[in-house]
C-alpha cells in the first residue's frame, strides 16, 4: 500500500506562545489589545520622539558650547562622535538585557538616564564633565534604539510597516524640533544650557506609559523575554550570517553621513554666510521633510519584492546633495536640504528591512542589536573624521568627499540586503 504523501515541513513556528499584540511589555502577561496594546503604541511614540534631541540640539549650538567650553575641533569632533560610540558599545547589551529584565522596566531606566544626562550636561563647567554626562544621557538612547524594533514585532507583527513608520515620524519629528529651536531657546535665555537641558523634560514625560508597565512585572518577570516563558529560546547569532553582516555595514554607513550632517551641516551653512538662526533651520529642514519620508518609507519598503530601487534612488540623492553642499552651498541650500532628506530616507528603510529580514521577536532584536551595535562602531568614525578633516583642510571639499566615498559603501551593501530573506535561515 503506498503512503499518503508527506506534507512540507512546515517553517520555524514562532517563538510567543500568545499572539504578540496580546502580551505585556512589561510582564509578559495577556493583555487586553484595546488597552495594553495602546499603551505601548504611546510609550513608543514618546520614546522615539526623544532618541536625537539630544543630538541635533548639540549640532546647532556647536559654536557656542565650544565657545563656552573651550573644545578644540577634535574635542567637539569627539563629542559629536559619542552618540555612535555609546550606541554601539551599550546596543549590544540590549538583548542580554532583555533576556534579564522586562523592557518595561528597561526603557524606565533608559529614558530616566536620558533626562538626567541632559541635566547635568547643561549645569557643568567642565569640558570632560560634559562628555561623561553627554554619555549617561546617550546609554538611554542606546537602549532605546534596539528595543523598538523589537517591541514592534512583538506587539503589532501584522502591522509593522504602518507602527515603523510611526515611530520613525515621531523620532523625526523630535529630531527636527531640537535643531530648529535650541538656537532661539538659548538666546531667549541667555544661555546655551537652556538650549541643551530644556529637552530632559520631554525625556521625563516618557518615563510615564512605562511606569504602570513595569508596575505589572511580577517577581518572576525579571526573566521576561521576547519568547514566552517555559519556551527554550531561539539563539538566532546575526554574525555568523551574510545577511547580519550586510545589514550592519547598511546601517553603518547611513548612520555615519547621518550623525555627520546632524554634526557639522549647521556649520556648514554658518561658514557659507548664514546667521546661526538660519543655519540651524536649514539642518532642522532636513529632519522636517525627513518627516513625511519617515511615514511613508517603511510601508513602501514593505510592500516592494526587492529593495533595489529604493536603495539607488537614496544614492543619488545624497550623491547630488554632497556635490552641491561642495560647490554651491549658499545659492543652492534649499535644493540641497531637499536631496539629503530623500537620502536620509534610508534610516527608516533599514530599520523596516531588521523586521523584514527575521521571522521572530529574538531574530528581530538579534538581527537589531547586531546590526545597530556594530553598524555604530563604523558610524563612530563619520563625526569625527569630519571634524578632523575641516580642522586640517580649513575647508569642506575633503570632508564631503570621504561622506561620498562611505556612500558607496553604503551602496554596495544596499544591494545585499535588498532581496527578501531571513536572518534565521542561514
Amino acid at each position: 500500500m503506498t503512503p499518503p504523501p508527506t506534507a512540507a515541513p512546515a517553517p520555524p513556528a514562532p517563538v510567543l506562545v500568545d499572539p504578540p499584540s496580546t502580551r505585556d511589555a512589561g510582564t509578559g502577561r495577556r493583555t487586553h489589545p484595546a488597552t495594553g496594546g495602546a499603551l505601548v503604541l504611546v510609550g513608543m511614540l514618546l520614546v522615539a520622539l526623544n532618541l536625537r534631541a539630544v543630538v541635533t540640539s548639540l549640532g546647532a549650538l556647536l559654536d557656542e558650547v565650544r565657545d563656552g567650553l573651550g573644545l578644540s575641533g577634535t574635542m567637539a569632533g569627539l563629542v559629536t562622535t559619542l552618540p555612535t560610540i555609546a550606541f554601539a558599545g551599550l546596543g549590544a547589551l540590549t538583548p542580554w538585557l532583555v533576556r534579564r529584565v522586562a523592557p518595561a522596566r528597561v526603557l524606565v531606566v533608559a529614558m530616566l538616564a536620558l533626562a538626567a544626562g541632559q541635566v547635568l550636561r547643561a549645569a557643568t563647567d567642565s569640558a570632560w564633565v560634559f562628555v561623561l554626562t553627554s554619555a549617561l544621557a546617550l546609554a538611554g538612547i542606546a537602549v532605546a534604539n534596539i528595543l523598538l524594533p523589537m517591541l514592534v514585532k512583538q506587539h503589532f507583527p501584522h502591522r509593522t510597516g504602518l507602527v515603523t513608520g510611526a515611530y520613525t515620524m515621531a523620532l523625526t519629528l523630535g529630531t527636527t524640533v531640537a535643531a530648529a529651536s535650541a538656537v532661539p531657546i538659548a538666546h531667549a535665555f541667555g544661555s546655551w544650557r537652556a538650549g541643551l537641558g530644556v529637552w530632559a523634560a520631554m525625556a521625563a514625560v516618557a518615563v510615564l506609559p512605562w511606569v504602570p508597565l513595569a508596575l505589572r512585572t511580577r517577581a518572576g518577570a525579571r526573566r521576561s523575554t521576547p519568547t514566552a516563558a517555559g519556551t527554550a529560546p531561539v539563539r538566532v547569532r546575526p554574525a555568523r550570517t551574510r545577511l547580519g553582516w550586510a545589514m550592519a555595514v547598511y546601517f553603518g554607513a547611513q548612520s555615519l553621513s547621518g550623525y555627520a550632517i546632524m554634526g557639522w551641516l549647521a556649520q556648514l551653512f554658518r561658514d557659507a554666510g548664514y546667521q546661526p538662526e538660519s543655519a540651524g533651520l536649514l539642518l532642522a529642514g532636513v529632519t522636517a521633510l525627513g518627516v513625511p519620508i519617515a511615514l511613508v518609507m517603511p510601508t513602501v519598503a514593505g510592500r516592494m519584492t526587492s529593495l533595489r530601487p529604493l536603495v539607488l534612488g537614496m544614492t543619488t540623492a545624497s550623491t547630488l546633495a554632497y556635490l552641491g553642499l561642495a560647490l554651491a552651498p549658499h545659492g543652492g541650500a534649499l535644493l540641497w536640504i531637499i536631496l539629503l532628506a530623500i537620502g536620509q530616507g534610508a534610516f527608516p528603510m533599514i530599520l523596516t528591512a531588521i523586521g523584514l529580514r527575521a521571522r521572530t521577536a529574538e531574530g528581530t532584536v538579534a538581527l537589531s542589536a547586531f546590526a545597530q551595535s556594530t553598524g555604530y562602531v563604523i558610524a563612530a568614525l563619520g563625526p569625527l573624521l569630519v571634524g578632523i578633516l575641516y580642522e586640517v583642510t580649513g575647508g569642506w571639499t575633503v570632508p564631503i568627499g570621504f561622506l561620498l566615498g562611505a556612500l558607496a559603501v553604503q551602496t554596495v551593501a544596499g544591494m545585499a540586503i535588498s532581496r527578501p530573506r531571513y536572518v534565521e535561515d542561514e
